[in-house]
């Protein structure tokens, strides 16, 4: 029997070097791999170049590395919610590979299952294929890199000839990965959110490491309930329950005293709302 499990995510992230590529998981905050990135963090491992949808905040999820000058460099498509990101990147301190969030999914995906490119529409047009988005800011207001013009070449799709933009696949020296449920061979199962670039950043990482909720036997998962299978998972700890963070949410106030109800004065109701 395969037997990926892990005593404790320090042991599982111990060898990543300093320097090394990493494909993160999580969705704004849903589905980060906590555990795992505060294992990386105290240990010290730095001169990170990272892929993952975003950044977290400030005191969550990559954020987190990124606060302690961890990250060398970028890969995501969103990168609001976290003031030091944009301090680092436009102090020149951090380089940046914005990416559309479709084809961010594609490379991924792409390169856990080996094909090295694809072409597709998005970013036609734009300087994503032109080229000249800045990646690295000089410190002083100006640009220190550029993102270079990719390939463009015309297809037929049903008869009508159109642009597309080659993008190459990605593929890092380790993946950082949360999943709901897994068993002793790496058999995975994520829930919700979590599973949109969970999967994705586990087939690219040519060497995955998982935290899971709970850690079953093989056999406990139905193979038609598997989400992604063992052959791309390296390494899986159970962390339990880590806890779920939620970037701005928004609570509607129930008025103090009963009465009428305020106008915007355009006829319709005023929504009391804060944020917190």
């Amino acid at each position: 029997m395969i037997d990926k499990t892990w005593a404790s995510a320090a042991d599982a992230v111990a060898d990543i070097p300093d320097g090394a590529s990493l494909a993160v998981g999580g969705f704004g905050l849903s589905g980060n791999p906590i555990a795992l990135i505060e294992a990386l963090l105290a240990q010290g491992t730095r001169d990170l170049s990272v892929v993952s949808n975003n950044c977290g905040v400030d005191d969550w999820g990559l954020g987190i590395l990124l606060g302690a000058g961890r990250i060398r460099k970028m890969t995501s498509s969103y990168v609001g919610e976290n003031k030091e990101f944009e301090r680092q990147f436009l102090t020149g301190e951090l380089e940046l590979e914005l990416t559309p969030q479709g084809t961010l999914a594609e490379k991924l995906r792409a390169g856990g299952a080996g094909i090295a490119a694809f072409y597709t529409q998005t970013g036609v047009g734009t300087q994503v294929a032109e080229g000249g988005l800045p990646r690295r800011y000089d410190g002083t207001g100006g640009i220190a890199v550029v993102s270079p013009a990719k390939d463009v070449r015309r297809f037929d799709v049903r008869g009508e000839p159109r642009e597309f933009v080659l993008e190459e696949a990605i593929t890092t020296d380790f993946a950082l990965v949360h999943a709901w449920k897994g068993d002793r061979h790496g058999n995975l199962v994520f829930r919700k959110a979590a599973r949109s670039f969970n999967p994705l950043a586990a087939m690219a990482g040519r060497t995955c490491i998982v935290q899971v909720e709970h850690r079953v036997e093989p056999g406990e998962i139905d193979p038609d309930a598997v989400h992604l299978p063992g052959v791309f998972v390296h390494r899986i700890v159970e962390v339990g329950d880590v806890g779920k963070r939620i970037e701005k949410r928004t609570i509607r106030e129930s008025a103090a005293e009963p009465g009428p109800v305020p106008s915007t004065g355009s006829g319709t109701t005023a929504a009391i709302v804060k944020e917190i």
